[in-house]
């Protein structure tokens, strides 16, 4: 076969090749878009020009013919997910909200309140003195009571010796130490709110000079 007539052949097969493997790109060119759809992962597991059956629920994204990302879509459990997270940001968003604004409301009562952080103290020592004063009661009753309790222990003893226990003395010990036990509640309790006085004026004063609140320097000691 003459090379002329080679040549001819070769170019006619160049032809035919180009436009079966042109003929679907072509197609994909008008409808201008590739679709890959993903599994449950939300891995992609393949693409082309539309999604199959089995994945028409699946999340899906569009590209260009460039290959650019113009849509996306989402599973239900994405969406799902998606708004589950958009609600609770928008709910602690609203908790911060009113946190601030409660906030604020008590840092204008606290200005308004004071006139100098020297007042704090002295509010905070006036509370003070009146727990003070209910722990001392306290004290006073169960060293009573206790002083009751050892008389009554003593005569109980001397009574176990004679061979002539009596019931109403051991009676009168367990009363003495139910009433000790209520007492040690109590003093344990004011205890624990004089403690409590003394952080939250501290913090209050904090907060006062942290404002801007006026501060007054402490009275030097006399000597």
């Amino acid at each position: 076969m003459p090379d002329s007539t080679r040549a001819i052949l070769a170019a006619a097969l160049a032809l035919v090749l180009a436009a079966v493997f042109t003929q679907p790109a072509l197609a994909q060119s008008k409808k201008g878009r590739i679709i890959c759809w993903k599994d449950k992962s939300g891995k992609v597991v393949g693409c082309g020009d539309k999604v199959p059956p089995e994945f028409e629920n699946a999340a899906t994204k569009e590209l260009d013919r460039r290959g650019v990302t113009r849509k996306t879509t989402e599973t239900a459990e994405e969406e799902a997910r998606r708004k589950a997270q958009e609600a609770a940001k928008a709910q602690q968003m609203e908790v911060e909200k009113k946190r601030l604004a409660e906030q604020r409301r008590r840092d204008a009562v606290l200005l308004n309140t004071y006139a100098n952080d020297r007042e704090i103290d002295q509010r905070r020592d006036r509370e003070v003195r009146e727990v003070d004063r209910l722990l001392g009661q306290f004290q006073g009753l169960h060293k009573g009571a206790a002083a009751r309790r050892d008389d009554a222990r003593k005569r109980l003893a001397a009574a176990e010796t004679a061979r002539k226990p009596s019931d109403a003395v051991k009676d009168e010990i367990a009363r003495a130490e139910a009433e000790m036990a209520r007492l040690e509640k109590n003093i344990d309790a004011k205890n624990k709110e004089r403690e409590d006085i003394v952080a939250r004026y501290a913090e209050t004063k904090r907060r006062y000079q942290e404002l801007g609140g006026v501060t007054v320097q402490a009275a030097p000691t006399k000597k």
